[in-house]
């Protein structure tokens, strides 16, 4: 091989142990993209998902700086080479790109290209990607340029990344099902509870308050003591769904602990809604159970009310560590709303929990919105 067999093989090696670490779709895709582009010294390197409408579904690129691939714009379309590499799914190896009659040319800020290598990623004869880079460095070139792009030897490497790519993203595909499928259960399980611990009582209460109804004129003492069992009845209700709830600490959170629960469960969100949901944890350590799960129960009613109230086209999570305690942060470029007028908007109970949750485990609520101005909702908890 280019590299030699031994340096090439570790160089295969280290790249699919990176690989391997991740277990996030967007994480594997990106490794595979820094190690495809490493591992053939080239400049640039991108890996496309294809959607089932003509784009991507996920696109990731290397060697580009985020502000140059802001300004390259929309994510491209399934033409040229890259529906090639898709379409036909076999390799693409060029000298120069740009003189290949299916080029159709790449927006102006996008970084000039040559010579070309792409390989799909297949999952047995499904394409599930594309994998391809770009301008491999020339500085021991000493030949024309057409002898100074990728070789035989790269493709056969690029090979070999691209099949255990196609292992490493289904893997990671798998598994974020089963976190998405572990939701659904934990829903099931919240509502199979709620039923059992509380439905019962409602039913009772109900029957007893239609009883008080019935004797209010004509036995108002018994009306009294009836009424008297409704109260009863709804403070035990109200004490049964508050431990039913309590109870229900996510089965992700004591395996994953909050940063990957975190992390799972806005990936989902992202996937569901159309506004886009990101989040970002920074140097953030284990937090006591009951902090944890206070964090993760006010992040997820602060993504309810962001995605389902205020018309939000984007979303960001971020946890961090501040000077001795964690916080949460929850922002949206939504509608907003006049926090001190909360009761009549319909999301003052909401706040309300929020701040109970925070206050709870000894940490602290803001809230911070104006009509148009979207919302920002911030946790700050001690320790982590």
């Amino acid at each position: 091989m280019s590299q030699g067999p031994r340096s090439g093989l570790y160089a295969v090696s280290t790249a699919l142990l990176a690989m391997s670490r991740h277990l996030e779709v967007r994480d594997v895709l990106k490794t595979i993209v820094a190690s495809a582009r490493e591992l053939l010294d080239a400049q640039y390197a991108a890996l496309g998902v294809p959607d089932d409408h003509g784009g991507f579904a996920q696109f990731v690129v290397d060697g580009v700086s985020d502000a140059q691939w802001k300004a390259i714009g929309p994510l491209p379309r399934q033409h040229g080479i890259l529906a090639a590499m898709l379409h036909e799914a076999r390799p693409e190896r060029l000298a120069d790109v740009r003189t290949d009659p299916r080029f159709e040319g790449w927006p102006a800020a996008h970084p000039d290209m040559s010579d070309f290598l792409g390989l799909p990623i297949r999952d047995g004869d499904e394409v599930i990607g594309a994998l391809f880079l770009a301008n491999k460095n020339k500085k021991d070139c000493s030949t024309p340029a057409d002898g100074c792009g990728f070789t035989e030897d790269d493709q056969e490497l690029l090979t070999i990344l691209a099949q255990h790519a196609a292992i490493a993203l289904t893997n990671a595909r798998l598994y974020e099902r089963s976190r998405e499928l572990t939701i659904v259960e934990e829903r099931s399980r919240l509502a199979h509870e709620l039923h059992d611990a509380v439905s019962q009582k409602l039913f009772s209460l109900r029957l007893t308050a239609q009883a008080a109804a019935a004797l209010v004129d004509r036995d108002p003492a018994r009306a009294k003591g009836e009424l008297h069992q409704v109260a009863m009845l709804a403070a035990e209700a109200t004490e049964e769904l508050r431990a039913a709830v309590i109870e229900l600490r996510p089965a992700a959170l004591d395996e994953d602990g909050l940063v990957a629960t975190l992390r799972t469960q806005i990936q989902v969100l992202d996937r569901a809604h159309s506004a886009r949901v990101t989040f970002a944890g920074h140097g953030v350590r284990a937090l006591p159970a009951a902090q944890e799960e206070a964090v993760l129960r006010v992040a997820q009613e602060a993504l309810h009310n962001a995605l389902r109230h205020s018309g939000a086209g984007r979303v960001d999570v971020t946890l961090e560590k501040r000077g001795t305690g964690t916080v949460l942060r929850v922002s949206d470029d939504g509608s907003g709303f006049e926090p001190t007028a909360t009761r009549t908007a319909g999301r003052h109970l909401g706040l309300v929990s929020m701040r109970d949750r925070s206050s709870g485990v000894g940490g602290t609520l803001s809230v911070e919105s104006a009509p148009g101005k979207g919302t920002t909702i911030e946790m700050e908890v001690p320790g982590g």
